[in-house]
């Protein structure tokens, strides 16, 4: 299901009402360069697809490891980049918050908030990102079950909010892994919510004594392929030229140059489920 507010978001493209959307872009703003590469280049290929696109990419990533971790370039630099390669590609953009005076900083500049999912809880962050009036797309606590997030969305809709989404990123299975329960899929859509599968996150490995989260990015067509065959209405990737180099989450991002052929198996599994 692409509700009518995200329908109006991809107005500039060109693609199929019935595919999945997807939801792209590196973890976090490393460089102008980096992110218009990654945006060009996935644009194409979800052109060529016709699948609708949404450009993702971190201003900030508060939640790390270790506090020697890459946090951003800075949140103005950070969000200014985010628009701009939405600009230039007529793309809508996400990006996450974590804490309420952020909603309003950050939505100027970009068209869905994300709330992570260790904040799914945060009610404060919840109605302040509702209140912009920007689409929220909040993800599934490691730790909640698809069911309780109804609470969630009740907190944004009655703050006044209709446009909510919901994504699936895995449960927490003991300290440093975590397993994807599909049952959440259809669950959580039953909170009447288009509800997104995080494919690259569902694989991290967290908690790692190296202060460097872990992650098994080999099963990320694994993950997809079973969330498309489950009824996922979107699919969230992170994705990099190099995730060997890249300044965060590089252990379970997509390589770049294996988006296209993914997507291509992905785009005939969906016309086989619909």
């Amino acid at each position: 299901m692409i509700p009518a507010y995200l329908q109006e978001k991809f107005s500039k493209q060109s693609y199929d009402p019935n595919n999945f959307f997807l939801i792209a872009g590196p973890c976090v703003v490393e460089s102008e360069e980096l992110v218009m590469e990654i945006a060009e280049k996935v644009y194409g290929i979800c052109k060529k697809l016709g699948i609708p696109y949404v450009f993702k990419a971190s201003y900030r990533k508060a939640n790390r490891t270790s506090a020697s971790s890459f946090t951003g370039l800075g949140d103005d630099l950070g969000l200014s980049l985010i628009k701009k390669t939405g600009d230039t590609f007529g793309l809508p953009t996400t990006s996450d918050i974590h804490a309420h005076e952020e909603a309003a900083m950050a939505a100027p500049f970009i068209d869905i908030l994300q709330i992570p999912a260790f904040l799914c809880r945060q009610t404060d962050l919840l109605i302040a990102a509702a209140e912009t009036g920007k689409i929220v797309n909040v993800k599934k606590g490691q730790f909640v079950s698809g069911e309780a997030m109804k609470f969630a969305v009740e907190k944004i809709r009655k703050a006044g909010n209709e446009q909510v989404m919901l994504t699936e990123r895995g449960t927490t299975f003991g300290y440093q892994d975590l397993v994807v329960d599909y049952r959440n899929i259809p669950l959580m859509q039953a909170h009447g919510t288009p509800v997104i599968m995080d494919c690259t996150h569902s694989l991290q490995q967290p908690n790692q004594t190296s202060g460097v989260t872990g992650g098994n990015p080999q099963l990320i067509g694994t993950i997809a392929k079973a969330a498309i065959a489950a009824g996922a209405d979107g699919l969230f990737i992170e994705t990099h030229p190099n995730p060997a180099v890249a300044k965060s989450d590089g252990a379970n991002m997509l390589r770049l140059d294996l988006l296209e052929d993914l997507l291509v198996q992905l785009v005939k599994l969906r016309k086989a489920v619909v």
